[in-house]
């Protein structure tokens, strides 16, 4: 659908900006209109990363008058595969410094805004409303659930873009003219049932692939032009090299901008999304196995000891051959019950609280323990399909 700009045209262009953007001035479609409308812009990139890093450069070059940038991390060795906005000197840094710096070398003209904060809900809403534009990078779910709902709440258009492996995603959210993010994905995935780059990996140049997308589709919000993904979801699969259009629809009972919302402001996201705590992140960290994994031991005679930590009323739904029931909470009291000789192994419905369980197993000791990525849900679902799921 073609929508009307965003953005009003700024008075006018100096002769030096006439220079740099004579490329953008000579193109019909945004010509000297367009790019006023580009330099009175104000789009906030919520995260200096994978997907951030191609966005800012590209949205300054192109000449948008105000960036500002949402990120509290600091540069790591392991970033540069794919976070081309910082360099090797930068390692150590803050990443809002560094991508700030980034873009002034880029282009002098854009005034760089910084928010060294972790975007909740304490801040969002104030951020938020500095803003014409959202470009979401984020890559995790409780933040784009919250980046998400601010944006529908304050009625601010923003571009969504996801990364996994070779695999991206990317559509704009505008509860105004279309479908917002819960539309498409209603409820979070069960945590561990989809890891994150850092577990699974990311090709660093589809960083760029998926960030070019959200980048011209914030200049055509902002300048008015094409037919932006409203209301599509543009998939891509850099092995096979193909990308899909899907329609997406707006839901009438979508609980943040359906006809009769329930959500009406902002809520406890990490308790929605199921996030971990620090302790079970850090013991999970190399001690994940996946269903299929698990499997190949069962089937192999590997010698484990197959622990189920979710509640009796669960047990009795579903459960993995051969496992053993110790409800998480009892868990510390099983302790010494359980085997030295063999490896032991957790589960639970999606991998949270086997993540929690696991981190008091190695704090008792059982360095070799291990838990099962998306619990009985990824058997269930990958392993033996005639289980049910709850």
């Amino acid at each position: 659908m073609s929508l009307p700009p965003l953005v009003d045209p700024a008075e006018g262009l100096t002769v030096d900006e006439v220079r740099r953007y004579s490329r953008h001035l000579i193109i019909p479609d945004v010509a000297m209109d367009g790019q006023k409308r580009l330099k009175n812009a104000k789009v906030l990139a919520v995260g200096a990363g994978g997907l951030g890093s191609p966005t800012l450069m590209y949205l300054a070059a192109a000449g948008v008058g105000t960036l500002g940038i949402v990120e509290f991390d600091t540069v790591d060795e392991s970033n540069l595969q794919r976070q081309i906005i910082h360099g090797q000197s930068d390692i150590g840094r803050s990443k809002a410094e560094s991508a700030r710096d980034s873009v002034r070398n880029i282009n002098p003209y854009v005034n760089v805004i910084l928010h060294e904060t972790r975007l909740d809900t304490s801040n969002v809403m104030e951020i938020f409303s500095q803003y014409d534009l959202i470009v979401d990078g984020t890559d995790n779910f409780a933040t784009r659930y919250l980046v998400n709902d601010a944006a529908v709440l304050l009625g601010k258009p923003y571009v969504w873009g996801s990364i996994y492996r070779f695999d991206g995603q990317a559509s704009v959210f505008w509860a105004d003219h279309g479908p917002c993010y819960r539309c498409l994905y209603p409820e979070p995935p069960p945590p561990g049932m989809v890891p994150s780059c850092a577990e699974g990996g990311v090709l660093g140049v589809l960083c760029a692939s998926i960030a070019s997308i959200q980048t011209t589709e914030a200049i055509k919000l902002l300048a008015g032009i094409g037919d932006p993904l409203v209301g599509r979801l543009m998939v891509y699969d850099a092995l096979e090299m193909t990308y899909r259009s899907i329609k997406v629809r707006k839901d009438p009972e979508c609980p943040l901008c359906g006809k009769n919302p329930s959500i009406t402001e902002l809520i406890d996201y990490e308790a929605f999304c199921g996030v971990v705590s620090e302790e079970a992140q850090l013991a999970a960290a190399g001690s994940t196995i996946t269903a299929s994994e698990l499997k190949g031991w069962l089937d192999g005679g590997e010698p484990i000891e197959l622990i189920d930590v979710r509640e009796p009323a669960e047990w009795e739904i579903v459960r993995i051959p051969g496992a053993r029931l110790i409800p998480k909470g009892d868990l510390p009291a099983h302790l010494a019950e359980l085997p030295q000789d063999r490896r032991v192994v957790v589960y639970c419905k999606s991998g949270v609280r086997s993540a929690e369980a696991l981190a008091t197993l190695k704090g008792a000791g059982f360095s070799s323990a291990v838990h099962v990525q998306g619990g009985v849900t990824a058997w269930a679902t990958q392993v033996d399909k005639s289980l049910p799921v709850y």
